[in-house]
């Protein structure tokens, strides 16, 4: 018999953060649906590489790095500049004619087509990047105190703040894929700004608003899982289906 299909879901952390973020999902997710946290250059277990600024040179190293693993169905998730980090991917694969991603989910992150990310192209002081963090209500005021935390923390966020402001959305084709979009209510990301993601998508489109701020992702976790459970759950079935079609005509 053979074992059952997984969907992988390759997750993209948010500015400063590490793939570890991801962690917790894996035990709070099905087996099914297999979470696989991506590290960028620079932090975790590739603290060793450099940290990259330009968002498109990322997402196409990405994309040849996932190239070995895209011999299933698969889709890709973003928080923040990981959402936008996660369209740059999807559109990197797209360009090297590499199997599509099945959706695109987008998290606390404006539609690219009228993003304005000049504020993130000047670099940022250590007290700006602090002042953000407490903006941003995800960092508890002692981390934000550590000096030696700090000292680890911001150069990394510095440097995600430049791949952010490195963004260009030039002429681009639509996605044949969904995109399901995640927002807080009480987010600086307004509800259109995240509609503007329809825009980017030929197949379909979603919006879910959950309580909370920036980091609704932690604060609604498990709100934000069953909602992502249940959109990946019919991607595959969909995906199965398919399968099963062409393995009929086959034969």
């Amino acid at each position: 018999m053979s074992s059952p299909t997984r969907l992988r879901l390759f997750c993209l952390p948010y500015s400063g953060a590490s793939a570890m973020v991801y962690s917790r999902w894996r035990r709070a997710l099905p087996e099914w649906l297999q979470v696989c946290p991506l590290e960028l250059p620079g932090r975790g277990r590739r603290m060793d590489e450099p940290l990259q600024r330009d968002i498109k040179a990322l997402a196409a190293q990405l994309a040849v790095e996932i190239s070995v693993q895209l011999d299933g169905p698969y889709a890709l998730f973003g928080h923040s500049l990981g959402g936008l980090l996660a369209f740059e991917l999807a559109h990197a694969l797209r360009e090297r004619g590499m199997p599509e991603p099945l959706a695109l989910f987008a998290s606390g992150t404006a539609g690219p087509a009228r993003r304005d990310v000049s504020e993130y192209a000047i670099e940022k002081t250590d007290a700006q990047l602090i002042t953000r963090l407490r903006e941003l209500k995800g960092t508890a005021e002692d981390a934000l105190a550590n000096h030696e935390l700090m000292q680890l923390m911001l150069p990394i966020l510095r440097a995600d703040f430049l791949l952010c402001g490195s963004f260009h959305y030039g002429e681009r084709e639509p996605l044949a894929m969904p995109i399901h979009v995640f927002g807080g209510k009480q987010d600086s990301v307004r509800a259109e700004q995240l509609l503007d993601w329809q825009e980017d998508t030929t197949t379909g489109f979603s919006l879910d608003m959950f309580e909370g701020h920036h980091f609704f992702l932690m604060q609604q976790e498990t709100s934000v899982l069953r909602c992502l459970r249940r959109y990946a759950d019919e991607h595959l079935a969909r995906w199965r289906n398919g399968a099963a079609r062409q393995n009929a005509l086959s034969h």
